[in-house]
């Protein structure tokens, strides 16, 4: 049994055994690519690295399928929430495949080992005496004859007086709530008033839990800011129970042998998804185990000290993964908890926020029709794939929000992947074909060009694994293609095409080496671009080289480590060259860029896929509302009178007992400021650090909380209520006129 104490020591650096999970995705719709940047690319480029290196690895997903979101497009489609999953389950899996995930196994949560493992999780906890139980008055919609989850309640939020606020969190001001919190709350149910009516149910005392949490999380300074950050300010506000049981028709059914164990009747009680989500992790586990003939093998991912468990998801997750999770891991005492959870940020598209229900999104399935269909042999979904995995890994949101865009994607592929990695593997392969007789040449008395190209080769397994293991995988990817750029510099320099005649061995050198180069990245691509990878050592004839796909590999297969050696042979026989990227004209770009928005195709009727990666109502805020009305003239006197200066945030922090407030240190050049600002709710301390902000600098001194606020540090507010800070290159202390 794994030490989960706050005092157990962190995993090795480098354990051999790997258990990688990305984020459940709600099977209500398809994928986007919102969902593929934040959390299942950047899983999967991280597990076929973890394969290429030789290691033990359980690559685990699987469909959420117990949440409220699908109960609800349920009821509003007059179907019953099996039908729903049993529609989009297959299609996500399809889609996933389509696009080259890797995962070891894709499970589901309505199956019959996932009920059984979440009852069986939720019954040892309570037999441990590890919940809470309370009797407490919820919403109830007596048309409905039906408790109303939190996404159920609509109202008028009490932070921003927005009216249409779920129960669970105003989307216009992005404060978290409670459904009785709400003024004037419906049902979005029948659109009744709901009434007040008790009701018991099993919480989760975090706030008991939290000094264990704490004492685990600080064994993990290495993990990104952005998940410390988040983790900090909840520790800061203080955790609090949360219930993990549900009166809803849809969800793993409380269990009742539990119930009775405290006199109560589990008829139409369920466990909250999400409890029986993360358990997906280990039921899916238990599935592929079975499935490879091994039933109990499972225990060694998640119960062997020997596991790093990495869970891949995105910012609104972090909560989940690593507070609610690890603590219920932490209860149970059986299980490995996370060795990281690198979650991303954001992916924007064309410069606005991603809209599913506005079809402001990009569908996998659709981009992978559309751009699989330029291709006329069975691998076009293959090659359509590659591209926009190259396209995504290159932006990837890893500490800040990104923005994907047609332009940028038709960028990438024309002029990285044509023109400097195609590019240098043609005219490399073509050289070799029209002069070498199609074979490798011999390297003999190389010069110090060649010399220095082979030291330099050497080290990029190296240099790009380490980027893959601190999880900074867009470098990672960069840093890839620069081994392409070496070799098109080394091949211009040495110019083959004017030594041939004058200096054959050299012409020969520069081709030999050029191949190696190639031969390298038949490896290095591969988990960014696993076809082009595949088709590039076919036109090497490299054989026996490890496979980043799950499944045995050769005997003495060749893998990561080894791609900084020579592995052709001289006089090795070579394929036909061929080309390894075709250019993306622009007519397919405009006709991508034309199905944005638009209402007339299958994905516009699709509502938001919330799922354990993104919650889509948080990132699907679309600015409707009119702009705001222009105050009164003023005049210039009056703005004259205003004193903006430019200054650096050194220091950000939450206020205590105040949700809204962070306290921040601002550097003005010729003093230092305290400044309150009201964007807790919205934005990260540790994000603001280094910042430079536009201050009022002559604005009265407010007392707030105890604390005096010197300033006002100057943002835009979207119609949709979303603020940014406005920043400036201006040194600290320079004047705005």
């Amino acid at each position: 049994m794994p030490d989960s104490s706050p005092d157990a020591s962190p995993p090795s650096d480098s354990p051999e055994r790997h258990l990688i999970t990305a984020a459940l995705p709600y099977a209500n719709g398809p994928v986007h690519i919102g969902q593929i940047a934040g959390a299942y690319l950047p899983a999967d480029l991280y597990a076929r690295y973890r394969r290429l290196q030789g290691e033990d690895v359980a690559f685990i997903c699987g469909s959420d399928e117990m949440g409220v979101a699908i109960l609800m497009r349920a009821l509003r489609e007059d179907r019953s929430p099996q039908d729903i999953v049993d529609a989009y389950h297959p299609h996500i899996r399809e889609s996933f495949e389509r696009f080259g995930m890797s995962f070891d196994y894709y499970g589901r949560t309505t199956s019959d080992v996932h009920r059984e493992t979440s009852q069986s999780f939720f019954r040892l906890l309570d037999e441990k005496d590890a919940f809470k139980l309370k009797t407490e008055e919820q919403l109830y919609d007596p048309e409905a004859e039906m408790f109303l989850a939190d996404r159920f309640v609509m109202g008028i939020c009490p932070v921003c007086g927005f009216e249409e606020a779920y129960g669970d969190q105003c989307e216009k001001c992005g404060s978290a709530l409670s459904p009785t919190e709400l003024e004037n709350p419906r049902s979005t149910l029948t659109d009744a008033t709901p009434e007040l009516k008790e009701t018991t149910h099993w919480y989760l005392p975090l706030g008991e839990m939290q000094g264990d949490l704490e004492d685990w999380i600080d064994t993990h300074p290495e993990w990104k800011n952005n998940v410390l950050g988040q983790v900090q300010s909840w520790f800061n506000e203080g955790l609090k129970d949360r219930a993990i049981t549900r009166d809803v028709p849809w969800g793993v059914p409380v269990p009742p042998d539990v119930a009775e164990r405290h006199g109560l009747d589990a008829e139409g009680k369920v466990i909250y998804v999400w409890f029986d989500a993360p358990i997906g992790y280990i039921s899916a586990t238990k599935e592929w185990a079975a499935e490879q003939g091994d039933p109990d093998a499972w225990k060694t991912y998640w119960q062997d000290d020997g596991t790093r468990l990495v869970h891949f998801i995105g910012k609104d997750n972090i909560v989940f993964h690593c507070l609610m999770f690890p603590a219920m891991l932490q209860a149970h005492g059986d299980y490995v908890l996370p060795d990281n959870v690198p979650a991303n940020e954001f992916l924007n598209l064309e410069g606005r926020k991603l809209s599913t229900s506005r079809n402001w999104a990009v569908w996998l399935h659709e981009y992978l029709d559309d751009l699989g269909s330029q291709y006329a042999d069975e691998h076009g979904d293959a090659r359509a794939a590659d591209l926009l995995r190259y396209a995504l890994a290159a932006t990837l949101p890893e500490t800040k929000d990104a923005d994907f865009s047609w332009d940028g994607f038709q960028q990438r592929v024309n002029g990285e992947l044509a023109d400097v990695l195609g590019n240098f593997v043609n005219r490399t392969m073509t050289f070799a074909d029209r002069y070498f007789d199609g074979e490798v040449p011999p390297l003999e008395d190389p010069k110090e060009a060649d010399r220095e190209v082979l030291a330099k080769m050497a080290g990029f397994p190296d240099t790009i694994g380490d980027l893959y293991e601190a999880y900074r995988l867009r470098e990672a990817v960069f840093e890839t293609m620069n081994l392409a750029r070496l070799g098109n510099k080394y091949f211009n320099d040495t110019e083959p095409w004017h030594t041939r005649s004058s200096d054959p061995q050299a012409a020969a050198n520069t081709v030999h080496l050029c191949l190696q180069i190639c031969a390298s990245l038949a490896i290095l691509i591969e988990p960014v671009l696993p076809d082009a990878a595949r088709r590039l050592r076919a036109m090497l004839r490299l054989d026996g080289v490890r496979t980043s796909t799950p499944g045995a590999d050769p005997a003495g297969a060749s893998g990561w480590a080894d791609a900084g050696e020579p592995l052709l042979d001289a006089g090795h026989e070579l394929a036909e060259p061929d080309i390894l990227f075709d250019k993306i004209d622009d007519d397919v770009i405009e006709a991508q860029i034309d199905k944005l928005g638009s209402t007339d195709d299958e994905s516009s009727e699709l509502e938001s896929t919330d799922d354990m990666e993104s919650t889509d109502e948080m990132n699907d805020t679309e600015a409707t509302e009119p702009y705001a009305d222009l105050k009164d003239t003023i005049g210039f006197e009056d703005f004259m009178e205003m004193d903006l200066r430019v200054g650096t945030v050194t220091e950000a922090e939450p206020v205590p007992d105040a949700d809204k407030l962070l306290r921040l240190e601002v550097d003005l050049g010729f003093e230092e400021r305290q400044i309150l600002a009201g964007v807790a709710q919205v934005m990260e301390p540790d994000a603001l650090i280094g910042t430079s902000v536009v201050v009022v600098a002559n604005l009265a001194p407010k007392e707030m909380f105890g604390l005096e606020s010197q300033g006002m540090v100057l943002m835009a507010e979207d119609r949709d209520g979303t603020l940014s800070l406005l920043t400036t290159e201006g040194e600290d202390g320079a004047v705005i006129r």
